[in-house]
């Protein structure tokens, strides 16, 4: 009976679905672990700047959005309506200031997204992530990425399953009543849904960019009410600003985030 086989073929494809999510959500939970011990270890520091506070938020595309943010406060970059950066003062301040510039590039006018997309991956964001991870304050990027690829095979899994059941529903089954078939691809079906749903709860503290000992510092910031502290912590929706809200509502979010 064909029907049989797109029964199999449904298992075969949410248990392997499952099995990888549940693996992928261990090996993130032992990563938080061992960043946990390392910020056990490691020497007490100061408190979070607001480069670090960014990225332990939202990563490295918050990062960029903070200093972009940051120098349109002090009017050395100009954030237009329009969507475009355009640069007042060419010398940056830090490593991250100069990555945006670097971004904008030698005519001094870009327009935001662009611009956002290379300085998250500029290697000043890299090399704050690395130091964040050492001292057991981010998530390593496995640790993520594998996580979010599960629940993206997952539920790709669930929909296979769904189309595997509406095709056995069409193809003729002497015998055997179209409700039975139902069923039977019902279970696959429960399963992945009820893996997704277990991950809704379960999972996210692990996919987060700061670790627990991260999340922690973070919420030592959560009374700071200052603007740029909001940004870094908030994002981009904690803009008062309309100009800079138009600013970035046109600007495509990077994928980093």
């Amino acid at each position: 009976m064909f029907w049989v086989l797109l029964l199999v073929l449904a298992w075969a494809v949410a248990v392997t679905a499952c099995t990888r999510l549940c693996l992928a959500a261990v090996r993130a939970a032992a990563a938080g672990t061992d960043s946990a011990r390392t910020a056990e270890h490691t020497p007490p520091a100061h408190a979070l700047t607001l480069y670090e506070a960014a990225f332990l938020s939202g990563g490295p595309a918050r990062v960029a959005d903070l200093t972009l943010v940051s120098m349109a406060s002090e009017r050395r970059l100009l954030l237009a309506h329009t969507g475009w950066a355009t640069v007042v003062d060419p010398r940056g301040r830090d490593e991250m200031e100069r990555s945006v510039l670097g971004a904008i590039g030698p005519e001094g006018q870009s327009p935001i997204a662009p611009v956002r997309a290379r300085a998250a991956t500029g290697e000043a964001v890299r090399g704050l992530a690395d130091r964040l991870v050492s001292a057991g304050l981010a998530m390593p990027d496995g640790a993520r990425t594998t996580v979010a690829a599960g629940l993206r095979e997952v539920r790709t899994a669930a929909t296979a399953v769904l189309v595997l059941g509406v095709l056995a529903l069409l193809v003729p089954a002497p015998n055997v009543p179209h409700t039975l078939v139902a069923l039977w691809f019902a279970l696959p079906l429960a399963l992945t849904l009820s893996c997704l749903a277990m991950a809704r709860v379960e999972i996210p503290p692990y996919t987060r960019w700061a670790s627990p000992a991260g999340l922690r510092l973070l919420d030592a910031l959560a009374q700071d009410r200052t603007y740029l502290t909001s940004v870094a912590v908030h994002g981009i929706r904690a803009l008062d600003e309309p100009n800079l809200r138009a600013a970035f509502a046109r600007a495509p979010r990077p994928r980093h985030e």
